[in-house]
């Protein structure tokens, strides 16, 4: 199991465990997550999964996939150069412990 902390934009964290594989997203929602919304259920069609990653972990979740800066651009929250779709990002054994900041909103 893979362990992620969400931090809502009001400071409240979450704490999950998820399976290696899953995608953030996937994980988020499956726990109740409040803040992530994954409309399109992880296909990248929408950007209601938006998060910021915690600086520690930047470099460890890699760079965005392609076509992922066309979906931030519907984005209801601002964009930052931390800012992610949290559906591209898969869970291995090196996130455990991942950190992400959720926005202010998704929609």
């Amino acid at each position: 199991m893979v362990k992620v902390t969400f931090v809502a934009a009001d400071g409240a964290q979450t704490r999950i465990e998820a399976d290696e594989g899953d995608s953030v997203m996937s994980a988020a929602v499956a726990n109740g997550v409040e803040g992530i919304v994954g409309e399109c259920g992880g296909s990248m069609m929408c950007a209601t999964c938006h998060c910021y990653v915690d600086d520690d972990w930047a470099d460890r979740t890699g760079p965005r996939m392609d076509g992922e800066d066309d979906m931030l651009e519907c984005a209801a929250s601002e964009v930052t150069a931390r800012s992610r779709l949290s559906c591209q990002i898969r869970l291995t054994p090196e996130l455990d412990g991942l950190v992400v900041h959720l926005p202010a909103a998704q929609v």
